[in-house]
């Protein structure tokens, strides 16, 4: 029993193995310069990945760091009309990662030099 496991572990790691090699492909430099094969690649997929970092990435992570705020201030609220005592640096600590995020595009490009 053990033994066929074995056998269908490496058979799925083979074909996988033989998937990523039917599926690669190479990029070639036309004169042999790499390096301006890659930074023209990079200059055609910056605008597209500083359009998807602002409109996906930021909001999702404002919306995760919100709800989690909220959720936080709200059991803090219970806690303190439970025991009489607030705790409040978890809150404080989602406050200051909310407004980090919230600003975070007005100056990750000039951080980053896009």
């Amino acid at each position: 029993m053990k033994r066929k496991k074995i056998i269908k572990i490496l058979t799925v790691c083979l074909m996988l193995t033989v998937l990523f090699g039917l599926f690669s492909t190479t990029a070639f430099a036309a004169t042999g310069d790499v390096a301006g094969a890659v930074q023209s690649t990079w200059d055609s997929a910056k605008t597209q990945i500083k359009a998807v970092v602002d409109n996906v990435v930021f909001p999702a992570l404002d919306l995760i760091l919100a709800v989690l705020f909220f959720v936080k201030v709200g059991s803090a609220y219970f806690e303190y009309r439970k025991h009489g005592m607030f705790e409040f640096t978890a809150p404080a600590i989602l406050f200051a990662c909310l407004l980090f995020v919230l600003t975070c595009p007005l100056y990750i490009w000039g951080v980053v030099e896009m």
